[in-house]
C-alpha cells in the first residue's frame, strides 16, 4: 500500500521514491535510529534540518517501555515523539540475536524476558505487526529470526525457514492501509544459496518492500558486499531494497553500487557521543590531541551547527570535558554527513557519474584527515 517509483539507474544502483502515508522518502535514503522514540543527542527539528527524510524506531523497545498501547492512547509514534515525517519500525528479529541470553525462540515466536525489570513478554509475528500498527508505523517490518555470524549452514537454513513462515504470518496479520507497507526481511547469513531461496521464497509471497537482514554481525565487508551480490539480483525490481543495520560510510557506497536503496545504522549517533566524526576526509576522534589548537572546521563543506560555528580546537575541549554539548554537535554533524552523502549519491545516480563519484570517494577515504596545523 505504499508506493515505489524508480526514476534513473547507473549500473546496479537505482534513484527512487517511496511514497508513504507521512510523505516521500527519495532514495538511496539513510535512516537515523530512534531506537526507544527518539535520535540520542537530537532534538526531531534538528534530525529534519539534517536532512534525513526518515527515521527507524523499534518495536522490541518500545513494547517495554512506554508500550504500544501508551503510544497509540497518546496518537501514535508521530505525535508522541513530535516527528511529522515517516517512520519505519524493526520487528524485534534484531534482540532474537543481541538478546539471547534473555530469550526462547520457538516455530509460534519469542519469549523475551526484559532486560529492564526481568518480566516476560511473548512476541510472535501477529503481535509484532499490533505492536508496530499501534505505534503507527509507515513500514511495519515482518517478525524474523536474526542470526549471528559466524554459525553453520543447518542453523543458518533453520533460521532462514522459520523467518519465511514467520513472514508469511506476518502479512496475514498486516492491515492493508494507504500509505502503510510491510517490508520482508532475506535471511541466510553469508551463504548465497540460502540467500536466494529466501529471496524467491519472499517475493512469490509478496511485500512491500524487501530487507536483507543478517549481516554486519560479524562477517567482515568483504562477505557482506558477496552477499549482496547473490541476492539483490533475485528481489523486485519495482520495490525498495532495504539493508539492516549498515553501516559506515563505505559500506553504504558499496551497498548502493549493488543496488541497495535503504539503510539504518546506530554508527553515526554513537560515534557523536564518543567523539568520533566522519568527514570528507574520513573519521576522526576528536579526543585526539592533534585537534586541540586547530581552529579550521570539521569539514570545511558541510553545513552543519559544528561545522558552521564551532572550531575543532572547541570540539576536542568538550570531547574531553565530557560535556553534553560534544555529543549533540557531533551527533548532528554525523547525521548530516550521512544524509549529504546519501544526497551525492543521489545526484551522481541521476547524472550517470557515479563510477566517478565511487573513485573520488575511496580516495578521500585512504588520504585520510587533513594534515594538523
Amino acid at each position: 500500500m505504499t508506493g515505489f517509483e524508480l526514476l534513473a539507474t547507473d549500473g546496479a544502483a537505482r534513484y527512487g521514491r517511496l511514497r508513504t502515508a507521512h510523505g516521500g522518502v527519495e532514495t538511496p535514503a539513510f535512516m537515523p535510529v530512534a531506537t526507544a522514540g527518539t535520535v540520542k543527542a537530537m532534538m526531531p527539528e534538528a534530525v529534519v534540518a539534517a536532512g534525513a527524510q526518515m527515521i527507524l524506531a523499534n518495536t522490541y523497545h518500545l513494547m517495554l517501555r512506554p508500550g504500544a498501547e501508551r503510544v497509540r492512547r497518546q496518537g501514535g509514534l508521530h505525535r508522541f515523539m513530535g516527528w511529522s515525517r515517516p517512520i519505519l519500525t524493526d520487528s524485534g528479529g534484531f534482540q532474537v540475536m543481541s538478546l539471547k541470553a534473555l530469550r526462547d525462540i520457538d516455530d509460534d515466536g519469542v519469549t523475551f524476558r526484559s532486560h529492564i525489570d526481568g518480566s516476560r513478554h511473548r512476541l510472535t509475528p501477529e503481535r509484532s505487526i499490533e505492536i508496530q500498527r499501534d505505534l503507527g508505523a509507515d513500514i511495519s517490518m515482518v517478525l524474523d529470526e536474526c542470526i549471528a555470524w559466524p554459525c553453520s549452514v543447518d542453523a543458518a537454513a533453520a533460521a532462514m525457514r522459520r523467518s519465511t513462515a514467520w513472514a508469511e504470518r506476518s502479512k496475514a496479520a498486516f492491515e492493508h492501509r494507504a500509505g502503510h507497507g510491510l517490508f520482508a526481511i532475506v535471511q541466510g547469513s553469508v551463504f548465497a544459496d540460502l540467500r536466494q531461496e529466501s529471496a524467491a521464497a519472499l517475493a512469490d509471497i509478496g511485500f512491500d518492500g524487501y530487507a536483507i537482514g543478517g549481516l554486519a554481525v560479524g562477517e567482515g565487508q568483504a562477505r557482506m558486499f558477496a552477499v549482496l551480490e547473490a541476492t539483490v539480483p533475485g528481489l523486485p525490481t519495482d520495490r525498495p531494497r532495504y539493508l539492516m543495520g549498515v553501516g559506515k560510510p563505505a559500506d553504504l557506497v558499496g551497498a548502493v553500487l549493488r543496488g541497495v536503496d535503504m539503510f539504518d545504522c546506530v554508527i553515526p549517533t554513537r560515534s557523536g557521543r564518543t567523539a568520533q566524526a566522519f568527514t570528507r576526509h574520513g573519521a576522526l576522534n576528536l579526543r585526539n590531541a592533534r585537534h586541540a589548537e586547530d581552529g579550521r572546521p570539521l569539514d570545511g563543506r558541510c553545513l552543519c551547527p559544528a561545522c558552521r560555528t564551532y572550531s575543532r580546537a572547541y570540539l576536542h575541549h568538550l570531547a574531553k570535558a565530557g560535556e553534553i554539548l560534544g555529543a549533540m554537535l557531533l551527533t548532528a554533524h554525523n547525521v548530516t554527513y550521512y544524509q549529504d552523502l546519501m544526497a551525492d549519491l543521489r545526484d551522481a545516480i541521476q547524472t550517470g557519474t557515479l563510477g566517478a563519484f565511487a573513485t573520488q570517494f575511496a580516495a578521500r577515504e585512504m588520504r585520510g584527515d587533513l594534515a594538523p596545523l
